[in-house]
């Protein structure tokens, strides 16, 4: 949690400041995700969602820093030749974005500091082979959080449109570091993995 605590108060000292205009919101979304990196394996997207708060703080004229916290979903399907599986991984994360408004529309960039909760898989996995046929073992709600590390580092960019109080967005989120962190039976980690996420939500701000 020190972690995502240092990135959180450095943005919320700007954004709280004083004679600053701030904003408040809540906000919620669906997350297309897929884990990508891993060799022999194909990785496809699957469907989440996540929800957060907004923390919105004017800088200067059209130029705002917005740290948000979130619950999210995120994960994907990895699919090779002896196995077949959706991950969920559930992360707690603090995007920190520099936001330019022109209008009704904004665009926003910036890190992205998550902390890995949970992780599940479900699907089939090979466990062994006699006469050419191969075995499967179902492992629908294996908790695998050991296997994936407890930092995920990002970079998050979007664009999207304030109507009033309503917002309305859709972001990348592409991890940077390796999230995996199983081993195989040599005691060498399987090769990396890292998060991508594309993010459409909406979210309600309040403030001045």
């Amino acid at each position: 949690m020190k972690l995502l605590a240092f990135p959180l108060a450095a943005a919320l000292a700007v954004a709280f400041a004083p004679k600053a205009q701030a904003q408040f919101g809540v906000k919620a979304g669906i997350n297309a995700a897929e884990m990508r990196g891993r060799d022999g394996e194909s990785s496809s997207y699957k469907t989440y969602y996540h929800v957060g708060l907004i923390f919105q703080g004017k800088i200067a004229g059209p130029l705002s820093i917005q740290p948000e916290i979130q619950y999210s979903q995120q994960g994907g399907n990895l699919k090779g030749a002896f196995t077949d599986y959706d991950t969920k991984l559930h992360y707690f994360s603090v995007p920190v974005l520099l936001k330019l408004t022109l209008g009704p529309v904004f665009v926003e960039a910036g890190p992205q500091f998550g902390l890995l909760v949970d992780a599940t898989r479900n699907g089939q996995v090979e466990i062994s082979g006699t006469n050419g046929s191969a075995a499967y073992a179902n492992v629908d709600g294996q908790n695998v959080k050991d296997q994936y590390k407890k930092t995920d580092f990002s970079v998050a960019g979007g664009a999207g449109l304030k109507l009033g109080s309503l917002t309305l967005g859709a972001r990348l989120v592409a991890g940077l570091n390796d999230i995996n962190d199983a081993r195989n039976l040599t005691g060498i980690n399987d090769p990396k993995l890292q998060n991508r996420v594309f993010q459409a939500y909406a979210g309600i701000q309040f403030g001045r």
